[in-house]
């Protein structure tokens, strides 16, 4: 292994109970192979998670070199580091296990485009914790592609989704033929780069009116700050895929919010809608890398993963927004209630 930097993850000692995880990350969702070039990228905070995924990748044969972010740039990045963006331009897999901090969307997105550019495998794991290794990364990857390919087949067809919740979420929205569907189920493929832990299915939708209640969490930055708001729930009115109102009785939250989505001309616009496909995942923990993949329904406003979906537009924000138990509808037909899915026995 190759580590460049001050820091050799193979001298880090990490919690035993990270193992199964880190194992499922290298053997499972990235499959890596023998001599297969790989980068691994982690930061102090995450340094752990980072040995794990190191000793894992190392078993699985992969040609490592590993960076810890402090050791070849400072916090927060205003852009990805050369150093590790040269390792990547050669890598056939990635991962990026660290935190997430104000301002750092800017460079994360300088990273997928190597990874798209380059149809790398790439694993991102950003604020990625100690439970979320416990909990979400134990899941049955293969058992989860399964229903996301079930979910996908379904929404592909799909001209009308509606969708409520019983904290008055009830939105619709229509979907163009042209725009993609999208499958991340943790199994990790060089066309789409996929968020561990997996499991979602998605597109840029064409509309979307309604409101949406974010009893859950909020993501970038905001799901590290403030966690679980479901005492604090964020109200947004949608028009046309536009914000045109927002309400929460915590006005940090709102502040905060609202300053986000004002970024560029397209921060305010929904960009992404989804449904989550994990079911090892139960309960909103307050960190939007395990909560989106929870069955139901999350909106992300910014950039439409238009690189991947098609969708024509761009912005240089994207957040999500995750919400709790759903009731969802595609052309009339229930596919979940209560964030169950509907398969009859079919999966």
């Amino acid at each position: 292994m190759a580590t460049l930097g001050a820091t050799d993850l193979t001298k880090v000692k990490y919690d035993p109970d990270f193992v199964q995880g880190a194992k499922n990350a290298a053997f499972t969702c990235l499959n890596i192979q023998p001599g297969e070039k790989t980068v691994l990228i982690t930061d102090r905070d995450s340094i752990q998670i980072g040995a794990a995924l190191a000793e894992q990748f190392i078993n699985a044969g992969a040609d490592l070199t590993s960076f810890v972010i402090e050791d070849v740039a400072e916090r927060p990045l205003r852009a990805f580091p050369g150093v590790i963006a040269e390792a990547m331009e050669s890598a056939s897999v990635s991962c990026f296990a660290a935190g997430a901090q104000t301002g750092e969307l800017k460079s994360r997105i300088e990273m997928t485009q190597i990874v798209n550019r380059q149809g790398i495998r790439h694993a991102h794991m950003v604020t990625i914790t100690p439970r979320i290794m416990k909990e979400g990364m134990l899941a049955d990857y293969k058992k989860i592609d399964l229903l996301s390919s079930w979910v996908l087949e379904r929404c592909k067809k799909t001209q009308l989704l509606t969708a409520t919740t019983p904290t008055g979420t009830h939105l619709k929205a229509t979907f163009d033929p042209s725009i993609k569907w999208l499958k991340t189920s943790g199994i990790v493929s060089p066309e789409k780069w996929c968020n561990l832990p997996g499991g979602e299915v998605l597109t840029s939708p064409a509309r979307v009116d309604g409101v949406f209640v974010v009893d859950g969490v909020l993501g970038d930055w905001m799901s590290q700050k403030y966690g679980d708001i479901e005492s604090t729930p964020l109200r947004i009115d949608i028009e046309n895929s536009r914000i045109v109102g927002c309400s929460c009785s915590r006005h940090e939250i709102l502040r905060d919010f609202m300053g986000y989505i004002t970024t560029d001309e397209n921060s305010n616009r929904v960009g992404e809608l989804a449904l989550g496909t994990n079911i090892w995942v139960k309960t909103v923990i307050g960190h939007m890398l395990q909560d989106e993949k929870i069955p139901g329904l999350h909106l992300a406003f910014g950039h439409p993963y238009s690189e991947h979906t098609g969708a024509k537009w761009r912005s240089t924000t994207h957040l999500d927004v995750v919400s709790r138990h759903f009731d969802v509808e595609l052309d009339g037909v229930a596919i979940m209630r209560d964030s169950k899915y509907l398969t009859n026995g079919e999966v």
